[in-house]
């Protein structure tokens, strides 16, 4: 039994992690690929019954996972992000979600045929959307600032409310025999929604303060966060039940917005935690299904769906975008996007086997129709919302441009060069001598430092996908590596080589992540030199006839090679690590000296182009 288990419990890990590297592969979100496989290990193969692989723990670790996930959640949420967004936010979460609950039970009442309490109960579990589901398919989708921000707090701030409005609900119905039930369920509220409260705010307070005074050393934070959204989970719940979900999301959100609060690395271990936990969580709700349970739907299931994506949603964005300066394209698309996630899989899970065993008529049918609704948002919006966003133009521009640190002649000239085959660049620098100068010549600036609080706020990164430390300052280039490979990925910041005297000392640890640029002798010093003596960047394209064996002989070790051109039209740089060999119909960027720019000796016949 124990071996069982624990392949079992392994199989989950290695499945989760195939789906979500399928999903990146292919640019849609996990959660398609999570279900199916939950749903092939369990009902189809029965390969897996997580109610006999967990037993009694089944439902708290999906509890306590729920909590992590949405404390992430919370931590991201920072209130000069919806700044002139915040009214439709609140409108959201509060009427807007009324809207959707009505309209939803109204829907499930007459094409299901539940009882109006189980109706009800069914449109509070699913008015959630969840950054389960939300976040995954931001990234994918990359719609523009605002639409992303309005999204994704409404997803993270909504779960919460959903949840505590599904409880009201619940309380409701199981109260409804005592005669007292408007007074009972008005009393779960007010105990509910404080317990969280008070709670959140206790712990978010209380770990501010700690990790401001340094009363906790830097390796012991991720845990001591850990420990305490499970410990405040736990405390809010034993108060008033059910309020832990508003405790840990009120403790992430109180959390993020304390001033001189560090929380990037807590927020880079909760991601990674968060994303292991959802991987396994759908794949084991998925895997609890019964095939006979969807055949009990029928197609009044499929009328429920569409009902949520083709009514509900877009009145509720109507109605909660009144009096906003959100455009009409901006509204179109919040109204489109509103898949629903993990929340609403692992509530209604629990309050439907609560209902079963009370012996609530159809309350079996509450988990494979709120299946439907999350398996139908998730494929139709994934498929269709990066196309939508490209025709109604709010969706971000591919990320083809580059974040140069540094505005100096070095930067100034590779970006002019990149401009010039249509790359665009940002550079970044201290020295207003050097912006001004960038400026002058038509590039794009930030007056500032890149790795500064004010540029996490003013920073304009749409577009840009790719960092380049150019800055005669190495611990700069190593600072803004560390800062952007979050932001770009590890593959995608690079840094300058320093000279060959000072690797040993000052060169950044393998933990920096940063890729070494054009190759060992390209220091600044080197690169500023050649400038300085007239050297200047030549686009040279390759052919059969003339490859990059022939360009290297002809040009020699005094061209430095930059950049090429693939047939795509794709820039790729050339690094110390992953040298390029560029193939006829590609194009290379080269800093060529003058000597190998005026000698018929060392130039090809014709293809160098300035």
């Amino acid at each position: 039994m124990e071996g069982t288990a624990l392949i079992a419990l392994a199989g989950i890990g290695l499945t989760g992690f195939a789906c979500q590297w399928l999903a990146w592969r292919l640019k849609v979100p996990a959660i398609l690929f999570l279900l199916l496989a939950g749903i092939a290990a369990g009902p189809v193969l029965g390969w897996m019954d997580p109610d006999t692989l967990f037993g009694e723990l089944l439902f708290p670790f999906i509890s306590l996972a729920v909590a992590v996930i949405l404390f992430e959640g919370g931590l991201t949420l920072r209130i000069e992000e919806i700044r002139g967004l915040e009214r439709i936010v609140r409108n959201l979460v509060t009427v807007g979600l009324g809207v959707t609950w009505v309209v939803i039970a109204l829907a499930t009442r007459f094409l299901m045929g539940f009882p109006w309490p189980l109706a009800w109960l069914f449109g509070a579990l699913v008015v959630v959307t969840g950054p389960t589901v939300i976040i995954p398919m931001l990234r994918t989708v990359r719609p523009t600032a605002r639409v992303a921000n309005v999204l994704r707090w409404e997803g993270i701030v909504i779960d919460p409310l959903g949840v505590l409005l599904a409880v009201l609900v619940y309380e409701f119905i199981i109260s409804q025999a005592t005669g007292g039930a408007w007074h009972h369920v008005l009393g779960t509220f007010v105990q509910t929604l404080g317990a969280g409260t008070v709670v959140g705010v206790s712990c978010g307070y209380g770990l501010g303060v700690a990790l401001r005074r340094y009363w906790v050393p830097e390796f012991l934070h991720n845990m001591v966060a850990l420990v305490l959204v499970l410990a405040a989970f736990t405390v809010a719940n034993l108060l008033a039940e059910e309020s832990g979900l508003v405790a840990v999301t009120v403790f992430g959100m109180w959390l993020a917005n304390m001033k001189d609060v560090h929380t990037d690395e807590i927020l880079d271990f909760k991601e990674s935690l968060s994303l292991l936990l959802i991987s396994g969580l759908f794949i084991i709700l998925a895997a609890r299904m019964e095939f006979g349970q969807f055949t009990a739907l029928g197609w009044a299931g499929l009328g429920v769906l569409a009902v949520i994506q083709f009514v509900a949603r877009p009145l509720k964005v109507v109605v909660s975008s009144l009096g906003s300066d959100l455009t009409g394209r901006e509204r179109a698309m919040i109204a489109w996007v509103a898949p629903r996630g993990i929340v609403a899989a692992a509530v209604s899970a629990i309050f439907s086997i609560r209902l079963e065993e009370m012996g609530i008529p159809q309350a079996g049918l509450i988990v494979p129709l709120t299946f439907v609704v999350i398996i139908g948002t998730v494929v139709l919006q994934s498929l269709t919302a990066r196309p939508l966003a490209m025709a109604l133009g709010v969706a971000e521009p591919e990320p083809r441009g580059l974040l140069l640190v540094g505005a100096n002649p070095v930067a100034r000239a590779i970006a002019q060069t990149l401009k010039g085959q249509g790359f665009d660049s940002l550079l970044t620098d201290t020295s207003w001598d050097h912006v001004r100068e960038a400026r002058m010549l038509g590039l794009r600036t930030y007056f500032g430092n890149p790795v500064s609080e004010h540029a996490d706020r003013h920073l304009d990164l749409v577009g840009l996908g790719r960092m380049l430390g150019l800055s005669v300052r190495p611990e700069l280039n190593a600072l803004a590596a560390v800062r952007y490979r979050g932001e770009f990925g590890r593959n995608a910041v690079y840094v300058l080589p320093l000279p060959k005297e000072q690797r040993e000392k000052r060169a950044p640890g393998p933990e920096q992540g940063a890729l070494t640029l054009f190759r060992e002798d390209a220091t600044y010093a080197k690169l500023a030199s050649l400038l300085s003596q007239g050297a200047g960047l030549k686009v040279t394209p390759l052919s059969e006839d003339f490859d990059f064996a022939a360009y290297r002989a002809r040009h020699g070790e005094g061209t430095i090679p930059l950049f090429a051109l693939d047939p795509r039209g794709r820039l790729r740089i050339f690094t110390v690590e992953h040298p390029l060999e560029p193939a006829p119909g590609w194009s290379v960027i080269g800093l060529v000296p003058p000597a190998a720019d005026e000698t018929g000796k060392d130039r090809p016949e014709g293809p160098d182009q300035a």
